[in-house]
């Protein structure tokens, strides 16, 4: 069964490869769409290759430390390169949805003069080969380093099997760093970029010019179409690339201590390859009539997202007690659960950011009182939004620890304990079997967005307005739903990472005393709250994402400073600018946006590295469990908070300008675009990357395990 892996991530790339056959062939339209989509195409590949020199420095640095940490015999000597090809699996997947989307975008917009389904199905056809690339890329990734471990502990170190599996799943979890690494970069730099430029825009030509969005006179419009790419598209793309990998390969390293040996392992690599086949079955599934209503277009890509989830839990039922046997049949179940609340947690986002419900509806009224009260109403919006996801969540764990054989008793060590927690694991799995689909869900907005964009600049026929529109505000929709999916998975993985945290701290252990070293000692049951170290790390951990939500939100506001002052000096500089006879200076704006991304992205990032090694060194592992505890309850619920939040916002803007409440222009309007741009780093920056921040503090506590195991001032 294990050989599935390998064929499911060749079959995802070779179809992904069909797609961007297919999506070549459409047309462009006129010369002047061509041209629009070239300058971004040119701009998000000029920004994404200064930001990967940039980012190959640190993987640089990274790799020699912990080519350093290996020859000390902190780490196996593998660990340095499973962290590099981590990183560029997961960068490469973001940087081919990015090629894709800028050559989709002028293609969506031209298929929408023919007719709304066939710029539905280009869009969202180019948001699955995104989709495709992360899903194949990473079970690439696994696969290779699998079978050559395997290889290797077999036939040079002549390894026994429980053993060899369990450093086999040991070294697997360190190119989850790389990944996690690659994902923040790209998350918190194209995030800066796209919501710099967005707000930018915004705010010097939609409130103070009175100019429609996406208009050519405005000289931030090319750099807020390239953000998109580069932050919505690249960003997501290496998000949830990491998202994958890492549950499927903390899945393989619970699965040894929860007595489930190989075959454990194989369920969650198998369970990766079944979710590649659903989704590309449920890609046929999205269609559209040509009517350009939300309703419409929402039942389109809900008959692959929820026909891709029913293929997986059909699949699996046949495939879980194949390998593990029918008295393990409760995993299964573990895998509904993990189906099931992605799906709800979809639902729930939809619901409070959608302005076809009531939230979005009321808070769009609060701007007939100002940008205040709006604000006010997006803020409490977010906070009460957290409720349902939170009870959802742990709803999913309840299930999958129980279902999976899981038992509560004062052993946290007992095997009976570690099934349950496989169980989580298998949930986290399950929820990410059909990313394939959801991905795309999510990747096809931007391309929306930019042909609504290209269709304005071009001056195409109203309708085609209308459709794109139709398109881009769906996308505002499913956007939304998967940054909460996105989340929700976020925090499954992280307790699953918790746990193999603790495993591997557990096996060093052991190792350790088996060699006579009686000093270096750990009892997963001393982890408890009443323990000092444990409870000064959950302070810690919980105010992690604030402080990072914190860092990433005032680069956004210095940046946007920056666009805002470089478009009035436009307006007011260039000669005949406002009245359509000049053209405006787009490169300028794009080039400020890539300076301040790359600069501001530094701080943030390095702060998921360098504090879960700080409070390892200072409170030894306890004080890290606490930190990674505390930072996954903390920073789950503020990113869904942050993302419902901005997401309403513009849905409520969205709303207004649709014709309600005085429409375009209006006070209203105006007082909805402040929310907005409030919004925007929240549900584009700050919040989808704090779902990376939780992983990667645990990634990086893994990888140097053993590390601070032997040098922490409570040893």
């Amino acid at each position: 069964m294990l050989i599935l892996a390998p064929i499911g991530s060749i079959i995802a790339l070779v179809f992904a490869g069909y797609l961007v056959s297919s999506i070549m062939k459409q047309s462009e339209g006129t010369e002047e769409m061509s041209k629009i989509s070239l300058a971004v195409r040119k701009g998000a590949s000029a920004y994404l290759k200064r930001q990967y020199t940039g980012v190959g420095v640190f993987f640089a640095v990274m790799f020699v430390i912990l080519l350093i940490m290996a020859l000390a015999g902190y780490l196996e000597i593998f660990v340095p390169f499973a962290f590099l090809t981590g990183g560029f699996f997961s960068g490469l997947s973001g940087f081919i949805g990015m090629n894709v989307a800028t050559r989709a975008n002028a293609r969506t917009a031209n298929g929408c003069l023919e007719g709304l389904n066939k710029g539905l199905r280009i869009a969202f056809n180019s948001g699955a080969v995104m989709g495709l690339v992360v899903v194949g890329l990473g079970l690439l990734d696994i696969s290779l380093w699998f079978y050559f471990l395997d290889w290797f502990y077999t036939n040079v170190q002549h390894i026994a099997d429980v053993d060899k599996y369990q450093r086999i799943t040991s070294a697997m979890l360190t190119f989850g760093m790389g990944a996690s690494s690659m994902a923040l970069f790209a998350r918190v730099g194209g995030g800066i970029f796209t919501k710099a430029a967005d707000v930018g825009a915004d705010l010097v030509g939609k409130v103070e010019a009175g100019i429609p969005e996406d208009d050519p006179r405005n000289p931030a419009v090319i750099a807020d179409n390239v953000g998109d790419n580069v932050g919505d598209v690249a960003g997501m793309g290496a998000d949830l690339y990491e998202s994958y990998v890492g549950s499927i390969v903390s899945c393989s390293a619970l699965a040894i201590a929860a007595g489930h040996g190989f075959s454990g392992i194989v369920v969650p690599m198998s369970m990766a390859a079944v979710g590649v086949l659903s989704s590309i079955i449920g890609t046929f599934l999205v269609r559209s009539g040509e009517k350009a209503s939300q309703s419409v277009l929402l039942a389109a890509l809900r008959k692959g997202t929820y026909g891709s989830s029913i293929l997986i839990a059909i699949f699996s039922f046949f495939l879980i007690p194949n390998v593990l046997g029918w008295e393990n049949i409760g995993i299964y179940f573990a895998v509904l659960a993990g189906l099931v609340a992605g799906n709800l947690i979809g639902l729930c986002t939809e619901y409070y950011t959608s302005d076809t419900y009531k939230p979005t509806k009321d808070l769009a009224v609060t701007s007939t009182t100002g940008p205040a009260t709006i604000i006010i109403g997006g803020l409490s919006l977010g906070m009460l939004s957290t409720a349902l996801p939170v009870v959802i969540i742990g709803a999913a764990v309840i299930v999958s620890f129980f279902a999976s054989g899981g038992q509560l008793s004062a052993d946290f060590t007992s095997q009976s304990f570690s099934s349950g927690l496989y169980g989580v694991a298998i949930a986290a799995v399950g929820m990410l079997s059909t990313l394939g689909i959801t991905l795309a869900t999510d990747a096809y907005g931007p391309i929306a967005d930019n042909a609504g964009g290209i269709a304005e600049m071009a001056h195409l026929p109203e309708h085609v307005r209308e459709r794109t529109d139709a398109l881009d505000s769906l996308g505002n929709t499913t956007a939304a739903s998967g940054k909460g999916y996105a989340i929700g998975s976020a925090a499954l993985t992280a307790l699953a990472l918790i746990a193999a945290y603790a495993d591997e701290i557990k096996n060093l252990a052991a190792k350790a005393q088996a060699m006579g070293d009686t000093s270096i000692t750990f009892s997963i049951n001393n982890a408890v709250l009443i323990n000092p170290l444990v409870l000064i790390g959950l302070f810690i951990g919980g105010m992690l994402p604030f402080v990072f939500s914190a860092l990433t939100m005032q680069a956004v506001g210095r940046a946007a400073q920056g666009i805002v002052m470089e478009v009035r000096r436009q307006f007011r500089e260039i000669k005949g600018l406002m009245e359509g006879k000049a053209e405006a200076d787009y490169a300028t704006c794009v080039d400020i946006c890539t300076k301040a991304a790359q600069k501001e992205m530094l701080a943030p990032a390095l702060l998921a590295i360098v504090v879960p090694i700080a409070v390892g060194i200072l409170l030894g592992v306890y004080g890290v469990i606490g930190m990674l505890a505390g930072a996954a309850v903390s920073g789950f619920v503020m990113a869904i908070m942050m993302a419902n939040a901005g997401g309403a916002w513009d849905n409520a803007k969205k709303h207004i300008e649709a014709g309600n409440l005085g429409g375009k222009g209006s006070e209203q309007h105006k007082a909805a675009v402040v929310g907005d741009t409030v919004g925007d780093p929240f549900k584009d920056t700050s919040g989808p990357s704090i779902n990376i921040l939780i992983k990667l503090l645990s990634m990086v506590s893994i990888v140097f395990a053993s590390f601070i195991l032997n040098n922490n001032l409570f040893k």
